[in-house]
C-alpha cells in the first residue's frame, strides 16, 4: 500500500509591501554602514558626550593608536555618509553630529548598548510583556483615586488625563506591568502643572531634553537635591525612550533625591507651568508660551559617553543649575 505524501502546510503570507521601499533602503544604509565600526562608534560617543557637541580632529585622533590618515578616512566615512559635519577652523577641523542625526544616533547606539551589552540575560525583551490588555476599568480606578483628591478637576478630565498619559508611556514602555504605576505617577504630575498658579507658589523649571533619559533627568535631580524644595523641576523628552540611562541613573541615586526617574513625553502643559524652560539638543519641540523663559544649554549627551564622560556631563550641568538656582531661589 503506497501513501500518499502529506500535504504541504501553508504558511503565513506576509505581503511584501509592508516592508519600506527599496529607494528608501538604499538612502538608508550608507549610514547605517558608516556607523558599524568601534572607532567610529566612540568617535561619535566623543563628539556627543563634549559640552560644545564638538571635537577637533587632533583630539579624536586620541581615541586609538591609529595613523592620522585612519583618522581622517573614518571621518571621512561619517561626513560622506550624512552622519557627521565638518569645520575648518586655521589648521584643524572641527567635527560635530549633524543635527537631524543626534537623536537617530542616540536612539540606535544606545538600544544596541542596552540590548547588547547591558542586558540581563534572564530578562526577556519579546513583545509579550508589551502585549496591551484591557486595562480600561484599572485606569478608571486609578482616575477615580485621583479625581478625589483633585475636586478643581472634572472626574471626565481626570479620566481622559490618565487615559492619555497610559498611551503615550505605553509607546516606550518594555514592561507593560509597570505602566499603571508609571501612569498615575505622571498623570498626578500633569494635573499639578495644570492646576498650577503661576503667580503664587515656588518657580518651576522644565527640562527637555531627546530622549529625557539623560541630561534632562539629571538636571532635574540636581535642582531638586540642591534647592530642597525651593524650586520645582521636571523633565521630558520631544522622542522618550524606554529608561533612563543605567550610567545617569547611578548618579540620580548618588543624590539621594526621592522617586524613580522614568522617562516622560513633553506636555504643552508642563511648558505653560513652567517659569523657566531648559532645552538640552532637543532642537524647536518646545512650543512658545508668553511668560515662560527659554534657555538652551549646550551640554554633552550622555548616551554615548563613557562612565567618566558621564560624570564630566553631570558636573557641567551642576554648574549651570547652581547658577540657575542662584537667579531663582538665592536662598537655595
Amino acid at each position: 500500500m503506497v501513501l500518499a505524501p502529506p500535504a504541504a502546510e501553508a504558511c503565513d503570507r506576509v505581503d511584501a509591501a509592508s516592508a519600506i521601499d527599496a529607494p528608501t533602503a538604499q538612502a538608508m544604509a550608507p549610514a547605517l554602514k558608516a556607523l558599524a565600526d568601534p572607532l567610529r562608534l566612540r568617535m561619535l560617543s566623543m563628539l556627543a558626550a563634549s559640552p560644545t557637541g564638538e571635537a577637533c580632529a587632533c583630539d579624536l585622533a586620541e581615541l586609538a593608536d591609529v595613523s592620522q590618515p585612519t583618522v581622517s578616512h573614518h571621518l571621512k566615512v561619517l561626513r560622506d555618509a550624512g552622519v557627521v559635519a565638518s569645520e575648518r577652523r586655521g589648521t584643524w577641523v572641527h567635527y560635530r553630529v549633524e543635527p537631524g542625526m543626534r537623536p537617530v544616533v542616540a536612539a540606535l547606539v544606545d538600544g544596541l548598548r542596552a540590548a547588547r551589552v547591558d542586558a540581563d540575560p534572564s530578562w526577556s525583551r519579546g513583545q509579550g510583556d508589551r502585549e496591551l490588555v484591557d486595562v480600561d476599568a484599572k485606569l478608571s480606578h486609578v482616575a477615580r483615586r485621583i479625581a478625589d483628591a483633585t475636586p478643581d478637576l472634572s472626574g471626565d478630565a481626570v479620566l481622559r488625563i490618565v487615559r492619555e498619559s497610559y498611551a503615550s508611556l505605553a509607546r516606550s514602555s518594555r514592561i507593560s506591568s509597570h505602566l499603571l504605576v508609571l501612569t498615575e505617577r505622571f498623570a498626578r504630575q500633569r494635573i499639578a502643572d495644570v492646576l498650577r498658579d503661576r503667580t503664587a507658589g515656588v518657580p518651576h523649571v522644565l527640562f527637555v531634553c531627546v530622549q529625557n533619559a539623560g541630561r534632562s533627568q539629571l538636571a532635574a535631580a540636581l535642582v531638586e537635591q540642591r534647592s530642597g524644595g525651593a524650586v520645582v523641576a521636571r523633565s521630558a523628552g520631544s522622542m522618550p525612550a524606554a529608561e533612563v540611562h543605567p550610567e545617569v541613573r547611578s548618579l540620580i541615586d548618588e543624590l539621594g533625591v526621592d522617586g524613580d526617574p522614568f522617562p516622560k513625553p513633553l506636555t504643552d502643559d508642563a511648558v505653560r507651568a513652567a517659569d523657566v524652560v531648559v532645552t538640552m539638543g532637543c532642537g524647536d519641540v518646545c512650543p512658545i508660551i508668553p511668560g515662560v523663559r527659554y534657555e538652551d544649554w549646550q551640554v554633552g549627551d550622555p548616551a554615548l559617553a563613557s562612565p567618566d564622560g558621564v560624570r564630566a556631563i553631570r558636573d557641567d550641568i551642576a554648574r549651570r543649575v547652581d547658577r540657575l538656582l542662584a537667579e531663582l531661589s538665592p536662598a537655595s
